[in-house]
């Protein structure tokens, strides 16, 4: 195991009405003015945001509310929720919402007590390296990205395409509110999707360099068979209270950094991944799913023994030979994400079969035009990335 630090400073309150605890919490705080950070609308319908303004509210705090956030966050929107959070002397920004809303809070936060340095320019390019931000809670309506209580975030430039991640211990956030109950209006895909996600934050960490990290695979082997055990459940029975409270809280575990203790993480796919939304606006969930069996097939070999482990591990493989063991494993964890209603393939993702040009785009971004190695576990170059992409495109 290699040497580590780890803090994860994140307050979780969970369980059923977890959310009505936010104003009482917020304002022990120190906390006076509350921008309402939420996405498309869902939680005006529901009722759920006039619940949390007058919790807010009760216990003294004013609220700002900003409605708007993108499934695939941008800076533009965060740039005008800076402006707004100025105005109004905004000092503590609570996320109402999935991961696209609590990393568009992170940025927030970010620009809000930087608001000398561009958030895109600056901070996002990693041109300044930041020391400060303003204190941030989510109220979480989806188990998917684990952003309640992870040290990343992702935002969007729609002007040049690119869609970038920012890891800092200052994107931790404060407090996460997590009531399962507030899941069960999800859309199906949705839910989905956030299984997708929560698997993959744990396999970018499992596939690592890096041996002898024996409680860190239990851990991470554990909470996806968690995962897939009840996946079904979250996704055939709306209102399952036990199935969405492991998935919600398995996706917390996830990508807090526990499941990668004392190893490398590699995060290839995701990379992979975040050029087919930024391109094609579609689904983060579904662009890691696209292109996992790619990546697999194509890297196995790097560590053939680790493949076959997992394929033990989850789905129960027993082959003499390893290498048809760890085939049989990827087989089986493509087929899974079949079953749940995810595409692995462009045709199924919803993009269609892309052209040589395309191809060749997608692996520009992804590697900078190739002055940039992906990943650590099998580090992809710009042809890798092409062919990778190749693999997934029918």
């Amino acid at each position: 195991m290699n040497s580590f630090e780890y803090c994860c400073p994140t307050e979780i309150v969970f369980g059923k009405d977890a959310e009505l605890k936010a104003g009482e919490k917020i304002s022990a705080c120190g906390a006076k003015t509350v921008l309402v950070v939420y996405g498309g609308g869902s939680v005006k319908r529901n009722g759920l945001l006039d619940r949390l303004c007058k919790n807010l509210g009760d216990s003294g705090l004013k609220c700002i509310i900003l409605g708007g956030v993108k499934p695939n966050p941008v800076v533009s929107f965060v740039r005008e929720g800076i402006k707004t959070a100025l105005r109004e002397k905004v000092d503590f920004i609570m996320a109402v919402g999935g991961g696209s809303v609590i990393d568009t809070a992170k940025a927030l936060a970010h620009g809000l007590a930087n608001y000398e340095l561009d958030i895109w320019d600056d901070i996002w390019q990693k041109k300044v390296e930041i020391h400060k931000t303003t204190p941030i809670a989510s109220v979480l309506t989806l188990a998917a990205a684990g952003s309640e209580t992870s040290d990343s975030a992702v935002l969007t430039n729609e002007e040049t395409g690119q869609k970038r991640g920012l890891s800092t211990v200052l994107n931790r956030p404060k407090m996460a509110f997590m009531n399962p109950e507030l899941t069960y209006s999800a859309p199906k895909f949705q839910v989905a999707c956030g299984i997708s996600d929560i698997l993959m934050h744990t396999l970018e960490r499992y596939f690592s360099k890096s041996r002898d990290n024996y409680m860190t695979d239990f851990i991470a082997e554990g909470l996806m068979k968690n995962v897939i055990q009840f996946s079904r459940d979250a996704l055939e029975k709306e209102n399952d209270y036990l199935a969405r409270s492991e998935i919600m809280y398995c996706g917390s575990l996830s990508h807090c950094d526990l499941t990668g203790l004392g190893r490398q993480k590699d995060f290839s796919v995701h990379k992979l991944g975040h050029e087919l939304s930024g391109k094609f606006d579609v689904a983060h969930g579904a662009s890691l799913t696209t292109m996992w069996a790619s990546w697999a097939r194509y890297s196995y070999q790097t560590d053939i023994d680790r493949f076959a482990r997992l394929a033990g591990a989850l789905w129960q493989v027993e082959k003499n030979d390893a290498s048809s063991a760890a085939l049989e494993g990827i087989a089986r964890m493509e087929n899974y994400f079949k079953t749940i209603g995810m595409p692995t393939c462009f045709s199924e993702l919803g993009i269609g079969v892309q052209n040589e040009k395309d191809i060749n785009y997608l692996a520009d971004m992804c590697t900078d035009k190739g002055k940039k190695m992906v990943g650590n576990f099998k580090p992809i170059d710009r042809q890798d990335a092409i062919n990778m992409y190749k693999m997934a495109n029918h």
